[in-house]
């Protein structure tokens, strides 16, 4: 195995960071615009990729990964300024007269490590926001991606300085090398069982990490739900990128009654979505890996399969596939799904339901579809997950000003919007005292009249 030392790549940034260039707004602003430029002037290269990868064809690539990314860009150009500024706050009564206030400063050097699935938006999403905040980046791809990784690695390498921005490619050993540098925040979206690497290796550095990674999410449907609506919008949240999407509604927990008219319409919208020959269409995309291919493969049990279920290892093709009368103990609720396969559990009682999602670690996501606001209130209060949704699914992450981000086994940390300039900002207290005069009541000798004075004033 080759001993990879990225120390050059890291001194580099250090040094260029501490010359100050990248706190000045004017700066960010002009490098985002950049970016922006250089991305669409690339997105044909983009496409071909990304299909190359995985069969995502060139709508779903911007409607999944591009559109968000010039978004959040917009966002940042718009608000940098403000977010940038001095943050006046009041000062107490201990230190009258003197200003307090905040000021936002870039941490420093920062690494991301992007996920596969989405391999455009889950690295330059972060990275974007990471420029905005001030700081300079090292981008890691994910491998399995490679040709989206390597499209990535050209776009950015040709045209940005390696000292400010840099694409390294590769695999484990890269990660692992990159993982004993020093950095000041690290960014890593992906499974739980790497982030738990991550987060080990930064902590010998005491290096601040944000992880997103993802759970099993669930989607509540209630018999009062709009099931026509419901089953349109699971259909595409759950099957949408071949149904490797981290915040996927993972499995359906649906009350007694709704689960034949449910699935109807779910076998309804999956011919009007995906087409009759999900295999021809544009809007189903592929597994990424043989691995992955034999791993979901392995989760479909035949007898209980209500639609799909069929598989072609040499396309790594794998339908939509519903299964119904699955329980907890199946091996498809063992592990996050992260392909095309949706168990359905009946439920007589809610919080026998809300039990069983509580029972195991907090998802990255949940749904509710229905109308009465008490069970949805219910269910929104008692459980803990990252962000989610009521009468959708996924797009809570549309929103620039949701915050999306992980709790417990799902993830630390949060991004997009005002949130993404947050995580990659220090922000620096200040308290700024006047001369004019210093009290004599926080120096000896002490007395029985100061502590009066002092319980007075201080409480």
């Amino acid at each position: 195995m080759a001993d990879f030392n990225f120390n050059n790549d890291i001194e580099v940034q250090r040094t260029f960071f501490n010359t100050n260039v990248t706190k000045n707004v004017s700066f960010r602003i002009s490098q985002l615009k950049k970016l922006k430029s250089v991305l669409r002037a690339n997105q044909g290269l983009m496409d071909k990729a990304v299909y190359k990868d995985f069969k995502k064809g060139s709508y779903e690539n911007y409607a999944t990964e591009l559109s968000i990314i010039y978004n959040e860009i917009n966002n940042y150009i718009k608000n940098i300024k403000q977010w940038s500024r001095r943050i006046r706050v009041k000062t107490d009564i201990a230190n009258i007269p003197a200003k307090s206030y905040i000021i936002p400063e870039p941490l420093g050097v920062t690494l991301v490590i992007g996920a596969w699935n989405y391999p455009y938006q889950l690295s330059i999403l972060p990275m974007v926001a990471a420029m905005a905040a001030g700081n300079t980046v090292i981008i890691k791809p994910s491998e399995l991606s490679l040709n989206s990784s390597n499209v990535m690695a050209k776009i950015i390498n040709d045209n940005f300085d390696a000292n400010y921005i840099k694409v390294i490619e590769g695999g484990v050993p890269e990660t692992t090398a990159l993982l004993k540098e020093k950095f000041d925040k690290i960014f890593y979206t992906g499974s739980t069982n790497v982030g738990k690497i991550v987060m080990k290796a930064a902590a010998e550095q005491l290096c601040p990490v944000v992880l997103e990674l993802g759970g099993k999410s669930p989607s509540f449907v209630f018999k009062d739900a709009n099931l026509k609506i419901a089953a349109k919008r699971l259909v595409w949240a759950k099957f949408v990128n071949g149904g490797q999407t981290c915040v996927a509604p993972d499995y359906l927990l649906l009350e007694k009654g709704v689960k034949e008219k449910l699935l109807l319409e779910i076998k309804k919208q999956i011919v009007e979505i995906i087409g009759e020959n999900p295999i021809d269409s544009e809007a189903f995309v592929r597994i990424i890996n043989p691995r992955h291919f034999h791993r979901l493969s392995k989760l479909i049990d035949k007898q209980k399969v209500v639609f799909g279920g069929g598989t072609i290892e040499k396309e790594l093709y794998i339908e939509p596939t519903i299964l119904d009368n699955v329980s907890f103990d199946d091996l498809v609720m063992q592990e996050e799904i992260f392909g095309p396969i949706l168990p359905m559990i009946e439920f007589d009682s809610l919080d026998w339901a809300i039990k069983q999602v509580k029972d195991s670690p907090k998802p990255l996501a949940l749904y509710v579809f229905g109308k009465n606001r008490y069970n949805i209130n219910k269910i929104l209060k008692e459980i803990s997950f990252g962000g989610g949704a009521v009468n959708d699914a996924i797009m809570h992450l549309a929103n620039v000003n949701l915050p999306f981000g992980g709790v417990g086994d799902s993830g630390t940390g949060s991004y997009h919007g005002k949130y993404g300039f947050d995580t990659f900002t220090h922000f620096k207290s200040v308290l700024d005292k006047s001369t004019l005069f210093e009290p004599s009541i926080k120096y000896a000798p002490y007395s029985n009249f100061k502590l009066k004075l002092l319980k007075m004033l201080l409480g």
